[in-house]
C-alpha cells in the first residue's frame, strides 16, 4: 500500500527537477551575455550589476558614444560633440568677397559698417559720393568724331556698342568697370529685357534696363547679349558719353551734313522705299539702289 502511494510522489519529483534544471542552466548564459558587453568600457567607473542591466535595457546611450568620449579625459558625449563642432568653425578661413588686388581708388568690396560683401543685385553703394578726376571726365565727355557715328535705314543715328566699351576702357582701364545684372532675364514674345547696373572702381554709377528683339527661340541667347549692350549704352548717358546723340539740334545738323536719303529695292520682296545712309557709305544687302 505504501509503495503504491510513493510512486506518484517520485514521478512528480522527477517532473519538478526536469523543469528546474533548464531554468538553472539559462541563468549563467544571461549573466555571461551582460558581463561581456563592451559598452561598459566607455565609462571610467566600474559598472555594477544594476548599471549593466540598465545599459542592456537602453542601448541608445551606448550607441551614441563618440570617439572623443573614449579618450583619457572623462568628458560626456555632448561636451565632446560641442568641442568638435566649435573647433573647425573657429579656425576656418573665410573666402574673400572679391579676388585680386583692388584699384587704388576702389573700396574694399564690403558694405560699410557691416563687413558683408556688396550685393550688386540691389546695392547702391558709392552712388554720388565723389566726382571723377578732370582727366577722366574729359575722356568721358569728349565730343564724338563724325566718322564714329552710324546711321540706321530709318534715320536714327547711333554709336556702336564696342565704342562705348573703348571709351570706358580709356577712362577707367580694362577691368576697372563692369555691368552687374539687377534681375533675371525676362523673355517675352519676340523680346528680351534685363536690368543692369554700371559699377566703376567698386562704386555704383548708373542703372538701366536693356532690351532686344528676337525672331526664333534659337536667337534668345544672341538677343540676351544685345540686351546687355543696350543697357550699357543707356547707362553711359549718365556719364555724359555720346550725349550729343540725344541732342535734337546736333541730330539735325549731322543728318544735313553727313547723311542722305536714297531709293532702294528689296532684293527678295522687290519692294521699293527710301532709306537713310551716310554720304560716304553705299547701299548694302538686302537692298539695291534703284
Amino acid at each position: 500500500m505504501a509503495s503504491r502511494t510513493l510512486a506518484p510522489m517520485r514521478a512528480a519529483a522527477r517532473r519538478v527537477r526536469t523543469i528546474a534544471i533548464p531554468q538553472n542552466q539559462t541563468q549563467p548564459s544571461i549573466r555571461t551575455f551582460i558581463s561581456t558587453s563592451k559598452p561598459k568600457a566607455a565609462y571610467s567607473k566600474p559598472a555594477t550589476s544594476s548599471s549593466a542591466t540598465t545599459t542592456a535595457a537602453k542601448p541608445s546611450t551606448t550607441t551614441t558614444t563618440t570617439p572623443s568620449s573614449t579618450s583619457s579625459s572623462p568628458s560626456s558625449p555632448a561636451t565632446a560633440a560641442t568641442t568638435a563642432t566649435a573647433t573647425p568653425s573657429g579656425t576656418r578661413i573665410p573666402v574673400p568677397p572679391v579676388s585680386g588686388v583692388p584699384l587704388p581708388d576702389a573700396t574694399g568690396g564690403e558694405e560699410p559698417g557691416s563687413g558683408d560683401p556688396i550685393d550688386w543685385t540691389q546695392s547702391y553703394h558709392g552712388l554720388g559720393t565723389s566726382a571723377f578726376s578732370p582727366e577722366t571726365a574729359a575722356v568721358l565727355q569728349a565730343r564724338l568724331h563724325p566718322d564714329d557715328i552710324e546711321v540706321k535705314p530709318d534715320g536714327i543715328i547711333y554709336l556702336p556698342e564696342i565704342k562705348y566699351r573703348r571709351i570706358l576702357n580709356a577712362a577707367f582701364g580694362p577691368g576697372g568697370w563692369g555691368l552687374a545684372p539687377r534681375g533675371q532675364l525676362m523673355v517675352h514674345e519676340k523680346l528680351v529685357t534685363r536690368e543692369y547696373a554700371l559699377v566703376v572702381h567698386g562704386r555704383f554709377v548708373a542703372q538701366a534696363r536693356g532690351e532686344m528683339q528676337y525672331f526664333s527661340e534659337e536667337g534668345i541667347s544672341t538677343a540676351a547679349e544685345g540686351c546687355k549692350s543696350n543697357a550699357l549704352m543707356r547707362c553711359c548717358k549718365d556719364l555724359g558719353i555720346a550725349s550729343e546723340l540725344w541732342d535734337p539740334r546736333f541730330i539735325r545738323k549731322f543728318m544735313k551734313e553727313h547723311a542722305m536719303q536714297v531709293w532702294v529695292e528689296h532684293v527678295t520682296t522687290k519692294k521699293r522705299k527710301q532709306i537713310w545712309l551716310r554720304k560716304d557709305d553705299e547701299v548694302r544687302y538686302p537692298f539695291k539702289k534703284t
